[in-house]
Order: structure tokens, then C-alpha cells, then sequence
């Protein structure tokens, strides 16, 4: 019989298979990684060379292996949960990023126009794509996806396969998590809501000072040039608070490895 070269025996060849899962699982919602943008084949090959580069130094000690195929895929979808819930605070950030855009384009008066989001295959509001581009480009300069190479590395210190548990608390600390999508959208996109709001109340005014003068006409070219210039006034303060919110994602990672290990 033929080695499984460079595998020693079968069992490698299943402990390889399990590491691929949860690095697949990682790569298949992490931003700018995990959309539709990124051809399937590109991210397939890309978990299997990372997979097969990081393999040799993880010393992984095997656990029991099931003897059936149904506990054996069970045990594969636990460690692509691993990495799906490890991506999960990046991609939380980004919906943050989303949102502020929505609420932007709401008060511009952008929401008739809409375009093809080519990662998720549903239209979103212009300013939503514009704002994810910015976060995309801040993410990307900043490395924060080798913070996210070198965890799911070090996951197999922390969790070793098989050892992935749901418990309260890291329920509890997820939908944390997803409540702060809210508070951070209304953070980036507050500068240009405050300045908008304040436009529409000069406008009412104007409007009761001046009943011939349509405010309708007025408005819609005021708020879009406002907003796109209070956007770009306030460019660094939007990208110093997404600095901000990615800098924390090396402590959100080790308080999910934690709750994860710990299991109920």
C-alpha cells in the first residue's frame, strides 16, 4: 500500500482535515476574504496553502477519532463553527460600517439609489459600499487580518479539535457584540446626522420666513453637498474610531477563546 505522502497514516489525513475546516471556516466569513467579490477557488486554495503551511508546527495531539461518518462530519462542522465565530467580530464591525452608510444615505435623501452589492448579491444604498470601501482599505493597511491568520494558529493551543462547547456566557458575549453594531454605526455616522439635522431645522425656518420658497428644491442638492462635505471633513475621525474598534479585536478574540474552551 502507497504512504499518504506526506501524511504518515489515515489519521493525519483526518487531522488535516479537521485543521482545514476551521481555517476554511475563518476564510469563509472574513471580510474582505469571505464575499462574493473573491472567486470560490481563490478561497479554497488559499485555506489549503495556509492549511498546509501552518500543519507541520501546530503539534496537534489527535483525539479520539469517531468510527462513523456522522459523528466524524459533526466534529468537522464544530471546528468550522470555531472559525465562522472567530470571524464573526470582524464581521460585525463591518455591518457597523454598513449601517452608519444606511443611515447617512437616509439623511442625504440617497435612498432611491441602490446598487449590486457584489459580495453579498443584494442591493445596499451607495453610501453603504462607500463607507465599507474606506473600512475595507483601513482594514487591509492595518494588517488586521494576520491578527486573525496568527489566532486561528493559536485556536489549536487554546481549543484543540473537538474541544469547541456553547455556553451561556459566550452566547451572552456575542449578542453583546452584535449590539455594538448599533452604537458604533450611530458613532461613524454622527457627525454627518447632527450637521444634517441642523440644515433641515435652518430649512424649516426658512421655510415659515419664506412660504414662496420651495424647500423641496432647495433641500435635496443642500443635503448631499453637505453631507459629502462633512464626510470628508471628517474623514480621520471615521477612520480613527474604526482604528479603534480593530485595535479591541485581539482582546474580543481572546475572550472568545476563553468562553469557547471553557464550554458551559
Amino acid at each position: 500500500m502507497m504512504p499518504l505522502y506526506p501524511f504518515p497514516s489515515p489519521g493525519e489525513v483526518i487531522v488535516f482535515a479537521l485543521v482545514l475546516s476551521r481555517i476554511a471556516g475563518i476564510f469563509a466569513a472574513l471580510p474582505t476574504f469571505g464575499g462574493r467579490a473573491v472567486p470560490t477557488n481563490i478561497k479554497v486554495v488559499t485555506a489549503f496553502m495556509i492549511t498546509l503551511v501552518c500543519f507541520p508546527i501546530l503539534k496537534i495531539t489527535p483525539p479520539p477519532m469517531p468510527t462513523d461518518a456522522f459523528s466524524l462530519g459533526l466534529l468537522a462542522l464544530s471546528e468550522v463553527a470555531v472559525g465562522l465565530t472567530l470571524a464573526l467580530v470582524a464581521q460585525m464591525v463591518f455591518s457597523a460600517v454598513e449601517f452608519s452608510g444606511q443611515i447617512i444615505g437616509l439623511q442625504m435623501g440617497l435612498t432611491i439609489s441602490s446598487i449590486l452589492d457584489p459580495t453579498r448579491g443584494t442591493q445596499v444604498q451607495i453610501m453603504s459600499v462607500l463607507q465599507s470601501l474606506f473600512a475595507t482599505l483601513l482594514f487591509l493597511s492595518l494588517d488586521v487580518h494576520h491578527v486573525f491568520i496568527r489566532a486561528v494558529v493559536e485556536s489549536f493551543r487554546v481549543i484543540p479539535i473537538g474541544g469547541w462547547h456553547v455556553s451561556g456566557q459566550l452566547v451572552s458575549f456575542l449578542v453583546q457584540r452584535t449590539s455594538d453594531i448599533f452604537v458604533l454605526g450611530i458613532r461613524l455616522a454622527a457627525p454627518v446626522m447632527v450637521s444634517l439635522l441642523l440644515a433641515t431645522v435652518a430649512l424649516g425656518v426658512m421655510a415659515r420666513a419664506f412660504p414662496q420658497m420651495n424647500v423641496f428644491i432647495v433641500s435635496m442638492p443642500l443635503n448631499i453637498g453637505l453631507g459629502f462635505l462633512i464626510m470628508g471633513g471628517t474623514l480621520m475621525i471615521f477612520f480613527h474610531v474604526l482604528e479603534v474598534s480593530f485595535g479591541n479585536l485581539s482582546g474580543q478574540i481572546n475572550t472568545l477563546f476563553r468562553l469557547m474552551a471553557k464550554g458551559g
